[in-house]
């Protein structure tokens, strides 16, 4: 077993998963996404956001793929808007999200 393996194992059972669950691969795809075209720090928010959404129901393949779409359309997005004067994407780093681009703190 890799350390990786070893370290899902632990976890799963922690959790009361079953590591043939975990498609570690879908998950490392994502948040190496998320770190290159948005921001480093989104990759784990967003491996959490996809737990969430597998937990109330969605297949984790399906929306890791629509998050994964979402991330690298998101540099061209960005980019876009600020050659155009725009506004950024929906979320980017508004005031009072708490993201580390704002400069704001969520409410605990």
């Amino acid at each position: 077993m890799s350390r990786m393996d070893d370290w899902v194992a632990a976890a799963c059972a922690e959790l009361g998963l079953t590591p043939a669950e975990v498609d570690v691969r879908v998950v490392l795809d994502l948040a190496r996404d998320v770190a290159h075209h948005v921001l480093r720090p989104g990759a784990p928010v967003t491996a959490y956001l996809l737990g969430i959404a597998v937990g109330r129901g969605a297949d984790p393949a399906t929306a890791a793929a629509g998050l994964a779409r979402l991330a690298t359309s998101w540099a061209d997005a960005e980019s876009g808007a600020a050659e155009s004067g725009a506004p950024r994407p929906s979320g980017a780093g508004a005031a009072g999200t708490g993201s580390p681009d704002s400069g704001a703190v969520a409410p605990a």
